[in-house]
């Protein structure tokens, strides 16, 4: 349920460690020598931060670390939780300029030309590797340096098996990229009881050797990167878009592709700065000297909810045997909440984790060495995926906002869209539908997804609220305990936030059955307004669900006799029945660890 493909989104921002120091006394004394005042001393997690060898900086997702960075993003944290009235109006990124750029005095500035553009390359990679290798002429703009980070991202065979069906890694690549492999792996809340899977979030990829398979794809398919350059201003004229970017240098493109993430600029000024409706807070740490290090959690849950200053929050963890040596161990601490004032910092929640993470493991931080403290801000909007608003530009991964709202991390969605996105992107090209309306056929109404919000209110605490601090976890384990009594076709998409119809409809019958009295609960939880609002999306489920299985086998085989517009237009529908009733999701499509072979 809990996509823990970290690391692919975009603001989540970390400490990157080559050595780990062990967090001790003597190291405690000689930072206090440092803030002889008691109001300056610092707090565990500045301590903890600063007594750990990093490493430079990369781009992208968790690129960015020290304490400085995770001050920074609490601040940035605390604007998004600030009232409206003062949220600044984001800054005009993409403006439309009448005419043609070629006839403009502009023109004889661009230093290059291309087909497909993508700003942002820690994801963007994928997707530029993907178009590359259809013929078409990319280049990607990366902030950074465009490489992938120290901290491995969780997934599972079956979605880097999509890589493959797309084109851009062979087989071979996956046990070069992996890291580590376990299971089985668990899903347990407060002592309800625990359910065991396999397979699932059960591969640790280092990110640094997948994306450096990517950039030597792209590079020999003709791809250029420019990297340490960032995006200023996009102007989409009649016939290109044109990036001027902070170096001042001009680049004209067909389409540009916004992989910049959540924080996108560009999203910033679709969204005209209007407040998440939800955001899910993780923090977390890599550490050496764990020995039973075999097995992993899913989602786990060890207490009822509990205050965090003004706020109340329900605490999810996740620990998968992650890292660069067999003693590594990653465990994240995760909450949802709605972006209030008084919501807790992630200083905060770094806090309670030191407290509480020892219990959680078995382990005495004493007994451990700290190598990365990672931690993250996921924001996401019921109005998602976000359709194009302007002709030449469209949202890819977490700045499409194509992600499952209970996931922290976009790369398992990006790896499931792919193929997807790269035909359709490719259409658009060749046939010039390049308008805001066609490139929005791209990034179409999902009902799964809008259905999910379901899921990500009724795991969001409430301060006030009338229900028992228990009931998230009654209510969680219910529902899996349903879908494990359901078996695999269940259980297993809804690991891997895939909503079907089908299977939420046996798994919300069995839970209506068996736990009836905990459905007046569910109505307090998340309220009517909430639940009449996911009916519609649960009914247009069905509705995709019945239109995917019984009128696309009749449409698709006329598709060829279509004109090329009507063509683009009825793939790109046939498209959202399919992936907006989960039904690109099959089991037989599983890949097997090595290990479980």
């Amino acid at each position: 349920m809990m996509q823990n493909y970290h690391y692919h989104y975009q603001i989540p921002i970390k400490n990157e460690a080559i050595f780990g120091c062990p967090f001790g006394a003597s190291s405690l004394q000689r930072k206090r020598r440092n803030y002889p005042n008691a109001q300056a001393t610092p707090s565990r997690t500045q301590r903890i931060m600063e007594n750990i060898a990093v490493s430079g900086e990369v781009g992208g997702a968790g690129g960015s670390y020290s304490y400085n960075a995770l001050k920074r993003l609490d601040q940035l944290w605390s604007s998004i939780c600030s009232p409206p009235t003062s949220v600044p109006e984001p800054r005009q990124v993409v403006s439309k300029v009448p005419g043609l750029f070629h006839d403009s005095d502009q023109a004889e500035k661009c230093v290059d030309t291309f087909d497909i553009v993508v700003c942002g390359g820690t994801l963007g990679i994928f997707i530029a590797t993907a178009l590359s290798s259809k013929g078409l002429r990319v280049g990607i703009v990366e902030k950074a340096i465009l490489k992938g980070r120290e901290q491995e991202w969780n997934i599972s065979r079956k979605e880097l098996l999509e890589l493959v069906e797309v084109g851009i890694l062979a087989e071979d690549d996956i046990n070069h990229v992996t890291s580590s492999s376990f299971n089985p792996n668990r899903c347990g809340f407060e002592g309800r009881g625990e359910i065991w899977v396999h397979d699932i979030l059960n591969l640790g990829v280092s990110p640094v050797k997948l994306i450096e398979i990517m950039k030597e794809r792209f590079n020999s398919l003709g791809g250029i990167i420019f990297e340490d350059c960032s995006v200023s201003q996009i102007c989409t004229y009649d016939d290109v878009a044109v990036l001027q970017l902070a170096d001042e240098k001009i680049l004209s493109s067909r389409l540009v592709i916004d992989a910049m993430g959540n924080f996108s600029p560009v999203v910033k000024q679709i969204r005209r700065g209007r407040k998440p409706d939800g955001v899910c807070l993780v923090v977390g740490s890599c550490c050496r000297g764990f020995k039973d290090n075999s097995t992993s959690d899913v989602i786990f849950s060890s207490a009822s909810v509990k205050s965090v200053g003004m706020s109340s929050v329900q605490y999810f963890w996740e620990a998968f045997p992650a890292g660069s040596n067999p003693l590594d161990r990653t465990t994240y601490m995760f909450t949802y909440v709605d972006p209030q004032p008084g919501c807790p910092k992630l200083e905060e929640l770094l806090e309670d984790y030191w407290d509480l993470m020892p219990k959680y493991q078995g382990m005495s931080l004493d007994n451990l060495d700290i190598l990365r403290v990672i931690y993250g801000i996921f924001p996401t909007y019921r109005e998602s995926p976000l359709p194009a608003a302007f002709d030449r530009v469209l949202q890819f991964g977490d700045a499409s906002g194509i992600q499952s709202p209970v996931s922290f991390g976009g790369f398992g969605s990006l790896t499931r869209h792919l193929g997807r996105l790269t035909m359709g992107i490719y259409e658009a090209i060749d046939n010039n539908f390049l308008d805001a309306k066609s490139l929005s056929l791209l990034n179409p109404y999902m009902p799964n997804l809008s259905a999910s919000w379901l899921f990500q209110r009724a795991m969001s605490a409430k301060k006030q609220s009338n229900v028992s601090p228990n009931f998230i976890n009654e209510l969680l384990y219910a529902n899996f305990e349903s879908m494990q009594k359901l078996g695999d076709p269940v259980l297993r998409p809804f690991l891997q936030d895939v909503i079907q119809f089908g299977p939420l409809v046996k798994t919300l019958g069995l839970v209506m059955l068996n736990r009836p009295q905990i459905i007046p609960s569910i109505f307090k939880q998340v309220g009517i307004p909430v639940l009449l609002d996911w009916s519609g999306h649960f009914f247009m489920l069905g509705y995709y669900t019945f239109l995917s299985t019984y009128f696309d086998p009749a449409i698709r085989p006329l598709l060829n006799t279509f004109p090329a517009k009507m063509k683009y237009e009825w793939r790109r529908r046939l498209e959202a029945w399919k992936y907006g009733a989960g039904l690109d999701y099959k089991l037989s499509n599983l890949g097997k660890d090595n290990r479980d072979e």
